[in-house]
């Protein structure tokens, strides 16, 4: 009972602000300026919640807070591999509500590197992982992004969105042998895809049909 009584205490007060919400999904994973690798897009997950405050205008925002795991795959002349990367990242989205069921995202997201992991397999066949390859990488992360949300019946959310990462994947390395793949000038992008379901009313505006 007291913890019923808790989560209401806590959700009651961030619903009269506005929406909250959960949402999860998938993410297609690319790096971009690459000049000595061949990469292909890895497959990992997006999940989290949001809070949108209220708004009687046709502009609105969203502020996320998602768990997302993305990375690439790699080739060189001598090695193929694959690199995984967790990030918690914190988007905040001006919102452009077009009609209550259809939403215009544009805004920016920064991110937190929280795990790495990498392996490299040689011609020969055999895998071995990369040692400590969280030294490799800048933990902070920083770009730009936009999508489209769709809210098609009562709570639920579909929606899809590209990020585009301003800041370097790897630390400048020069002092030190690195692994082949870490250069400097590598950036990600990231294509998301995601469903969930809000709790609150859509912006006042959005309600018009």
């Amino acid at each position: 009972m007291k913890k019923i009584v808790l989560c209401i205490l806590v959700v009651y007060p961030l619903l009269s602000f506005g929406q909250i919400g959960v949402k999860a999904g998938l993410n297609f994973s690319n790096v971009t300026n690459t000049s000595s690798i061949s990469h292909s897009n890895r497959t990992g997950y997006n999940i989290g919640i949001f809070l949108a405050p209220k708004s009687k205008s046709i502009i609105s925002s969203k502020t996320e807070l998602i768990l997302s795991k993305q990375g690439y795959n790699y080739l060189t002349n001598s090695v193929d591999g694959t690199a995984d990367l967790l990030y918690i990242m914190l988007p905040t989205y001006l919102c452009i509500n077009i009609t209550r069921f259809f939403q215009i995202h544009i805004g920016a997201q920064m991110a937190y590197l929280i795990n790495a992991k990498a392996d490299s397999k040689t011609a020969s066949g055999s895998t071995s992982p990369v040692s400590d390859a969280m030294q490799y990488y800048n933990r902070f992360d920083y770009g730009l992004g936009g999508g489209v949300e769709i809210h098609p019946f009562k709570g639920l959310l579909v929606g899809t969105r590209m990020n585009i990462s301003l800041a370097n994947l790897y630390k400048d390395a020069a002092s030190g042998q690195v692994p082949s793949f870490a250069s400097v000038n590598v950036k990600q992008n990231l294509f998301q895809i995601y469903t969930g379901w809000h709790f609150g009313k859509q912006p006042a505006s959005s309600n018009k049909k």
